[in-house]
């Protein structure tokens, strides 16, 4: 199935290789995308290439950290010389752990910051060029609804580097609106992923999986991000807050 405004753009999607990124690769595939899925587990990227390439699609994936940004300048390059342009950047890596401040887990802290934080400014840094070049492209950031509401206890630090996240967002799109370069954020509260687990304690993690029974399915997210895709150039989806029913914050 084609959709006339996804078919044949090229995608490139970091944090590919599970979850949403790789739900998402595989729609816009079915769709007639180009998608060039980047990751740090490169035996997941290449069996999740394989099967999109089985089913028909058009796919491409190589190993990148987004936290060393000569990774992420090569994956960008290597999309390039592959497909020779690049339409929409997905930047949808992230990771999410959970700890009251008062723990002091500095080095989450960190990790936090340079995976949601800079490993996205990393992506936008090495796409935009090619995009100013075009005059035309599409910057997609997960967000968060904890970029709305701060999660707290716990969530501090995560919900600030979300918070980031939105205005990097709604400033690149003030920025970048006269070189027709969209913008879009998605928001999504609970959803079935590994993002859960990405808390040191166990404790955590076990109060988080109570949390998430109510998650909703990657594909929810992976729709809201094709439809965003699939407007038309004029039209510019600048904000999807997607959650379960159920959820109330």
């Amino acid at each position: 199935m084609e959709s006339s405004n996804i078919a044949g753009k090229v995608v490139l999607i970091t944090g590919a290789s599970s979850g949403i990124g790789e739900v998402t690769a595989r729609l816009l595939a079915q769709h007639g995308a180009i998608v060039v899925l980047g990751a740090r587990r490169k035996g997941r990227i290449d069996a999740v290439v394989q099967e999109i390439l089985e089913t028909g699609g058009k796919a491409a994936g190589f190993a990148v950290d987004i936290i060393k940004r000569a990774e992420v300048d090569m994956f960008i390059e290597r999309a390039l010389e592959r497909f020779g342009r690049i339409d929409v950047m997905v930047n949808n890596a992230g990771i999410m752990a959970i700890a009251p401040i008062p723990q002091l887990k500095v080095e989450e802290w960190d990790r936090q910051i340079d995976v949601n934080i800079k490993g996205l400014l990393y992506g936008v840094a090495a796409v935009l060029p090619q995009m100013q070049r075009q005059k035309s492209g599409h910057i997609i950031n997960l967000a968060s609804v904890l970029g709305i509401k701060v999660f707290a206890p716990g969530g501090t630090v995560y919900s600030a580097t979300k918070f980031a996240v939105r205005a990097l967002t709604e400033g690149l799109r003030v920025e970048l609106h006269s070189e027709n370069i969209r913008c879009t954020m998605i928001s999504p509260g609970a959803v079935a992923t590994d993002l859960p687990e990405g808390s040191s304690e166990e404790a955590t993690r076990k109060d988080l999986r109570a949390l998430y029974k109510m998650a909703i399915p990657a594909a929810s997210i992976a729709s809201a991000i094709a439809y965003a895709i699939d407007q038309p150039a004029e039209v510019e989806i600048d904000e999807i807050v997607i959650r379960p029913t159920a959820q109330d914050f």
